[in-house]
C-alpha cells in the first residue's frame, strides 16, 4: 500500500471516530485523545490531521449531500429522485453519520447550525434554482423541501419516532415522493379563504 492510500486510510478511520463521538457522546466528552484511540492512532496523527478538537469537529460536520444534477432531470419524476437520494444517504455509512451529527448538534452547537445553512444556501437552493430555472419562489421551495427531509431524518434517525422509524425504505420513498414533487414543482399558494369563511 502506497504512503498516501495509508494516509487517507487514517484520516478516514479519524473522521469516522470523530462522527461517531460527537454524535453519541456529545462535543464536550469527546476528546483527542477518545478519538485516537477509536481510530487506532496515535493523537498527535489527529493533531497532524486536523490540528485541535475545533478542526476536528469542523471536519466532522462537513457534509456533501451529492445532490443529484438537476441538469436533465425529469421535472415529473424529480421528487421521487430526490427521495430515493436521500433515504439512500441516510441509510449508508459515513456521510450519513455526519448528516445525523448535524442534526444532533444543530440546535445546540453555532458551528453546526451554521454549516446546517451553508449546506442549504450553497447546495440545497442552488439545485433548486437550476431545477426550476429560478424565480421569486425558489427559496421557499427549497426552505420546504429542506425542512421536509430534515423533519424525516430528525424523527426516523435521531428520535426514533415509532411510525416513521418502522416504516421500510421503498414506503418511506413513495411516502416522500409526492411531497417533495410539490415543493419543486407544484403550486405552493392554496385558495385564500374569505373573509366570512375564516371567520366560521
Amino acid at each position: 500500500m502506497r504512503f498516501t492510500e495509508r494516509s487517507e486510510g487514517t484520516r478516514t478511520a479519524i473522521l469516522r471516530a470523530a462522527r461517531r463521538q460527537f454524535a453519541e457522546r456529545g462535543h464536550e466528552s469527546t476528546t483527542i485523545r477518545s478519538v485516537a484511540a477509536e481510530a487506532g492512532v496515535d493523537p498527535s496523527m489527529v493533531m497532524r490531521y486536523y490540528g485541535n478538537k475545533a478542526g476536528l469537529f469542523d471536519a466532522a460536520i462537513d457534509v456533501d449531500l451529492r445532490l443529484p444534477e438537476p441538469a436533465g432531470q425529469d421535472r415529473a419524476h424529480v421528487g421521487r429522485t430526490l427521495a430515493e437520494h436521500f433515504v439512500n444517504r441516510w441509510e449508508g455509512e459515513l456521510a450519513d453519520l455526519a448528516i445525523t451529527l448535524l442534526l444532533r448538534t444543530a440546535a445546540t452547537h453555532p458551528a453546526s447550525a451554521e454549516r446546517v445553512r451553508e449546506v442549504f444556501d450553497k447546495q440545497v437552493l442552488a439545485m433548486v434554482s437550476t431545477l426550476t430555472g429560478g424565480g421569486p419562489e425558489t427559496g421557499r421551495r427549497a426552505a420546504m423541501v429542506s425542512a421536509q427531509l430534515l423533519g424525516v431524518a430528525l424523527t426516523r434517525y435521531v428520535l426514533r419516532l415509532g411510525p416513521i422509524a418502522a416504516m421500510d425504505s421503498t414506503t418511506l420513498v413513495g411516502t416522500l415522493a409526492p411531497v417533495l414533487q410539490h415543493y419543486l414543482t407544484g403550486e405552493l399558494d392554496t385558495e385564500h379563504l374569505d373573509g366570512e369563511e375564516a371567520d366560521r
